[in-house]
């Protein structure tokens, strides 16, 4: 009975410092994976963002630079949005020359879709590029530029042009084409587009008035 009781012990203890070992083993490997995910991700952001506005085109730090989305904002133009959803400012000489705004497309074919949609201080589109996308590969995947350049349609666009009842595919009237046999992920896309420059619109003046910030102080050591 005694043997039995010392060998119950045994694995218990055993069985203790395995799940210690091994979940100290996770907590590093989460601690590591999660920095590289950070890293990977701030990668992919600044690809991204520099595909819109290019690198010679701006002088400040794109990803620095950049504006919370807040309850000064009408949050809905934009869709449903993560909490820390940030807009991009891309300034020459101090001036907002270009504002980069995350954008949701609620409606897509198979889920929310997310977008980066830069708009020159004109009013006019600087670019457009879906970040992140779950639709039919070979149908609504085409909204992303490695599948085809749909998305370089929106280049230069603005309300005025084509007009604001062009802003639809034209299955619908609109001017933007759609995919054969995949009206929806477009569909959603223009209007989450057409959404983004309303939103512009409201906000202008804040959006291009918004203070640089200034650098951090150095601390000396003494």
């Amino acid at each position: 009975m005694q043997e039995l009781l010392a060998s119950i012990q045994r694995n218990a203890i055993g069985l203790g410092l395995f799940a210690i070992v091994t979940a100290g083993a996770i907590a590093v490997a989460q601690v590591g994976t999660a920095d590289r995910i950070a890293h990977n991700m701030r990668l992919a952001q600044s690809r991204a963002l520099n595909e819109i506005v290019p690198a010679n085109q701006y002088d400040n730090d794109l990803l620095a630079d950049v504006i919370p989305v807040d309850e000064r904002f009408n949050q809905q133009l934009l869709g449903p949005l993560p909490d820390d959803a940030t807009i991009h400012l891309a300034r020459r000489h101090g001036q907002v020359d270009t504002v980069i705004l995350p954008v949701v497309a609620p409606d897509g074919y198979t889920m929310e879709m997310g977008l980066l949609v830069g708009i020159h201080a004109d009013g006019s589109i600087a670019g457009v590029r879906v970040i992140s996308h779950r639709e039919t590969p070979g149908l609504g995947d085409k909204i992303d530029l490695k599948k085809s350049r749909w998305v370089m349609e929106f280049n230069g666009k603005s309300l005025a042009s084509p007009g604001e009842n062009a802003w639809a595919v034209k299955k619908d009237g609109g001017s933007f084409d759609q995919f054969t046999g995949a009206t929806i992920t477009p569909r959603a896309v223009v209007a989450a587009v057409k959404h983004a420059l309303r939103f512009f619109e409201q906000h202008k003046t804040q959006l291009l008035s918004y203070p640089l910030a200034a650098p951090a102080s150095r601390v000396e050591n003494n």
